[in-house]
């Protein structure tokens, strides 16, 4: 998909100044002997600095006029731009690689334009957007979409490939149902909803080590999920863990495949293995450079991200899988490999991973051992044909979760399960077709052995 322009919000997107705002409105209210400061701030944050200081004038009768409220915390504000304010880590990075790409950006905030330019210039980023634009010069605040569509204007761009990056619930709701293609720049300053902001957004990042041209440009449209894809898209991610599946595992799964991702030191199993992925992604920091190069350059899709972000590489992986499948309008199928091995805590983490995952009918083979996650919203049932004699495990990874297995030495009838409770631990296949089913809940399940 191209991206043809960009629109930033600056406060808490691209400076993280939203609790220096807080703190300066805060203690301008009380200033005028106001109680409860921070809740009447909260109520008017959405709200253009003029319009906020109009408001606190007509309702709370403080100040000489909305205008010399608005003075006075534009004096506070410069000061801490200057001062205590810093922009957030890889920001300008991410904003010089768009730039570079030739895509024009404008700011669009609810700062008044000659404090937004202040804090650009102050942090070197002013080069980079062609305009900045306030609320108040369209009259309206960011819960409503005047400035972003004022915004799009200025850039001359189509609304379906410019982006809108921002940080506050009201101003991703209002781009996203606008119809732009949002990016929430999360930070939980004020105990944000993070459930809210990721329905409400196409990429959720907790900060710009997640975020590349490439990623915005693997992005593919969400597509109705009132209909039930007609097909499936199986999807290889190959980890890094340091005790990787052997390359002849590993080959197979490529062959069975139709869509292989690379993550980090999992292009080394690749390479040994003689598959070429469609996708190398992570920040390339525990991969030989030969290989690095190699994978950069035989991947269709180079997702490069730095060590400074919040999320796994596993879990950009899997994103970037999900991107593929919407963009098939095909059902995810899920494979993970080169996942658990040498990190106990990666394990577990994988596990999580793939648990959050359950409706992409996740499954984690490694040599020895298959496991996969089972839940009615995705895979309930796993037939082990021709299994007798392995050893079967079954773990709950959520609370409520019920079982059935039948086929076992040790069979369970709608059993509920204790979360990664020991009640289904080594079991033994002692059928040529056993049989379990997840009810409720999600659950791992360990098929062992050659």
């Amino acid at each position: 998909m191209p991206v043809t322009g960009a629109i930033f919000d600056c406060d808490g997107t691209l400076v993280d100044s939203m609790r220096m705002w807080g703190e300066v409105t805060v203690r301008c209210l009380e200033r005028h002997g106001v109680e409860d400061a921070w809740s009447v701030f909260e109520k008017t944050e959405h709200m253009g600095l003029g319009e906020e200081c109009d408001w606190y004038h007509e309702h709370l009768g403080i100040g000489a006029s909305g205008e010399a409220l608005t003075q006075e915390v534009y004096r506070m504000v410069e000061r801490a731009y200057g001062s205590t304010v810093r922009a957030f880590p890889r920001c300008r990075d991410f904003l010089r690689e768009l730039h570079e790409a030739g895509i024009p950006m404008v700011c669009a905030s609810s700062t008044p334009t000659e404090l937004v330019r202040v804090a650009l210039r102050t942090h070197g980023m002013a080069e980079y957007f062609s305009h900045v634009i306030c609320t108040d010069e369209v009259g309206a605040g960011k819960e409503k979409p005047d400035v972003y569509l004022r915004a799009l204007e200025l850039l001359s761009t189509d609304l379906d490939s410019t982006w809108v990056f921002e940080d506050a619930p009201f101003g991703v709701r209002t781009a996203h149902q606008a119809g732009f293609h949002t990016v929430c720049l999360f930070n939980d300053h004020d105990g944000r909803d993070e459930d809210f902001l990721r329905q409400n957004c196409d990429i959720f990042a907790h900060g710009y080590g997640e975020l590349s041209l490439a990623l915005l440009r693997d992005f593919a449209d969400r597509r109705d999920e009132s209909h039930a894809p007609e097909s499936q898209v199986r999807v290889l991610v190959v980890d890094g863990s340091p005790q990787p599946s052997s390359p002849d595992l590993v080959a197979r799964l490529a062959g069975e495949s139709d869509y292989v991702i690379a993550v980090d030191r999992g292009a080394e199993v690749l390479y040994a293995a003689g598959a070429t992925p469609d996708v190398f992604c992570g920040d390339a920091d525990s991969v030989s450079r030969s290989v690095a190069e190699w994978a950069h350059a035989a991947a269709r899709t180079d997702l490069r991200f730095t060590s400074e972000k919040y999320d796994t590489d596993l879990g950009l992986a899997i994103a970037c899988a999900r991107h593929e499948a919407a963009r098939r309008d095909a059902r995810l199928e899920l494979t993970l490999t080169c996942a658990t091995g040498g990190r106990p805590d990666h394990a577990l983490a994988v596990l999580g991973l793939a648990a959050a995952n359950a409706d992409a009918r996740p499954r984690i083979v490694e040599d020895g051992c298959e496991c996969r996650i089972l839940s009615p919203a995705g895979s309930p049932v796993w037939v082990l044909r021709g299994c007798a004699g392995k050893t079967f495990s079954a773990v709950a990874l959520r609370e409520g979760t019920v079982v059935s297995e039948q086929g076992m030495r040790w069979n369970l009838d709608h059993r509920g399960m204790d979360l990664l409770g020991d009640l289904g631990i080594s079991n033994v296949v002692a059928g040529d077709e056993a049989r379990v089913e997840c009810h409720e809940g999600v659950v791992a399940a360990y098929l062992i052995g050659e």
